[in-house]
C-alpha cells in the first residue's frame, strides 16, 4: 500500500503539515496539494457537500502524489469509516469522539484483527485491484493508518486521560469552534480557559505518546501551537484560503 507521510515524518521527529479540503474537490486538487508541499489532507464529508463518490474520486487522485489522503466522516459509524478506508483513505479523522468508548468505535471500524473488526473487502480500490498477500497486508494496513479523534467538547476533555489511552488512536485533533461553544465561550479562541485545554491536551497527547493536531488560521498561531506541543498542523481549509487571497487581491486592485 502507499506509504503514510504523515508516519514517515513524525518517524523522524518532524511535523506534518496538512490542509482541509471542503469545497474543492475537482480532478486537480491532489496534484494542486502536492505542487503546494502539503504531507497530507483532511477530505471533510461532516460539513461540505462532498458525497461519497467524490470522496472516492478524490482518494483516487491523490494515489498520484505522496499527500496522505485522511477522510473527516460525518459520523462514528462503522459505514462510513470501513468504506472510506475501502476506498484507499490511510486514515479516519473521527468528529466530536467524548469517550473511550467511541474511539474504540474508531478503531474497531478501521482496523482489522485482531486490533480492530473491519471486514475483510480485498482487491478493490485500496489494493489498487491487485489481491494482497494475506496475512501480511492486514499487518501493514493497520500499522500504516492513522486514526484522528476529534476532541470539540467538554465531555471528551473530561474523557481525555481514556481517550487518549485508547489502543489505536494515534491523533487527538482540537476541533476549536465546537470546543469553545461546548465551553460556554464559543469563538473565543484567547479565553484563558481554552488556551488551557489546548495545553492539557498536547499534554495528555505526549504523555500517552500520541500526536497532538490543530488547524491554525495563519502562521503566526500555528507557531504558538507548535510550542505547546502540537506536531500535526492543518492550514486552514480551502475556502478560507481560497477567499482570503481573493479578497487581498481584490482590494489590492480597487486601489489602483
Amino acid at each position: 500500500m502507499k506509504p503514510n507521510r504523515i508516519l514517515q515524518l513524525l518517524a523522524q521527529g518532524k511535523t506534518p503539515i496538512g490542509h482541509m479540503i471542503i469545497e474543492f474537490g475537482t480532478r486537480g486538487i491532489a496534484k494542486i496539494a502536492e505542487a503546494a508541499g502539503l504531507d497530507f489532507v483532511l477530505i471533510d464529508m461532516e460539513h461540505s457537500g462532498l458525497n461519497f463518490g467524490k470522496v472516492a474520486d478524490l482518494l483516487a487522485w491523490f494515489k498520484a502524489t505522496p499527500v496522505a489522503p485522511i477522510v473527516r466522516v460525518p459520523a462514528i459509524e462503522y459505514h462510513f469509516i470501513a468504506r472510506v478506508m475501502d476506498a484507499g483513505a490511510l486514515g479516519v479523522m473521527a468528529p466530536n469522539v467524548r469517550t473511550a468508548a467511541q474511539a474504540r468505535e474508531v478503531v474497531n471500524a478501521m482496523r482489522y484483527a485482531p486490533e480492530g473488526n473491519r471486514g475483510l473487502g480485498l482487491a478493490t480500490a485500496h489494493n489498487d485491484y491487485v489481491p494482497p498477500k494475506v496475512p501480511d497486508y492486514l499487518h501493514e494496513a493497520n500499522r500504516d493508518t492513522v486514526a484522528i479523534c476529534q476532541i470539540e467538547s467538554t465531555m471528551a476533555l473530561d474523557n481525555l486521560e481514556a481517550i487518549a489511552s485508547t489502543p489505536g488512536v494515534d491523533v487527538l485533533f482540537i476541533g476549536h469552534f465546537d470546543l469553545t461553544q461546548s465551553m460556554g465561550i464559543v469563538g473565543e479562541f484567547e479565553n484563558p480557559r481554552f488556551v488551557d485545554a489546548l495545553r492539557r491536551v498536547a499534554e495528555i497527547a505526549k504523555r500517552h505518546g500520541k500526536v497532538a493536531g490543530i488547524q491554525p488560521p495563519s502562521a503566526a498561531k500555528a507557531k504558538v501551537f507548535m510550542a505547546m506541543g502540537y506536531n500535526m498542523i492543518s492550514c486552514a481549509h480551502d475556502i478560507a484560503v481560497y477567499s482570503s487571497a481573493l479578497r487581498g487581491l481584490v482590494e489590492e486592485v480597487r486601489k489602483i
